[in-house]
């Protein structure tokens, strides 16, 4: 039987770095199109506080990850991935908002989202092709992963304040 640690020392130490970032940043444009058609079609069903929850709850589990040696990041970077994930949840939770719809809450359609989803892909990106020639595929990974994380987490707790202050003036 073949061991997950096999595996992955097979694809960092047998796959050339640049099909893997190449693979990685074409799954990576094709998952920012299915956040934005999955939350182009959410925006069409009420919200609830399990729906705001769930997201971080289930990306949490790519934490293990860090099992393996490969994704582990230095405590510096650490720091630089929440600090980034931070400043880009600021700008999610000022442009999500929510309205009332036949005594259910639905999450405003926004045009900036577009924008902000495509600025987000493009910054992330760059710094991706930029930083591969001097971080190792598996870092950057970590890296990626805790930026998200840090932006998402924030993000769905402003969402599900707001939800409850709309809520308490509904009622």
């Amino acid at each position: 039987m073949i061991k997950l640690q096999e595996i992955v020392d097979f694809v960092f130490t047998k796959i050339p770095s640049v099909y893997l970032i190449v693979g990685s940043t074409v799954l990576f444009l094709f998952m920012g199109t299915m956040a934005f058609i999955v939350r182009s079609k959410a925006a069409n069903k009420p919200i609830s506080p399990k729906r705001i929850i769930l997201p971080p709850l289930f990306m949490s589990t790519g934490a293990l990850m860090f099992l393996f040696e490969e994704f582990r990041v230095a405590l510096p970077q650490i720091f630089e991935a929440i600090g980034a994930g931070l400043l880009f949840s600021i700008i999610l939770i000022k442009t999500t908002n929510f309205e009332q719809k036949d005594n259910h809450l639905y999450v405003k359609k926004s045009k900036a989202f577009l924008f902000i989803l495509l600025g987000l892909l493009v910054v992330r990106l760059v710094a991706k092709l930029i930083l591969s020639s001097s971080v190792d595929v598996g870092e950057l990974a970590g890296m990626f992963w805790i930026l998200a994380f840090a932006m998402i987490l924030p993000w769905r707790i402003g969402m599900l304040v707001k939800y409850y202050k709309i809520k308490r003036n509904f009622n």
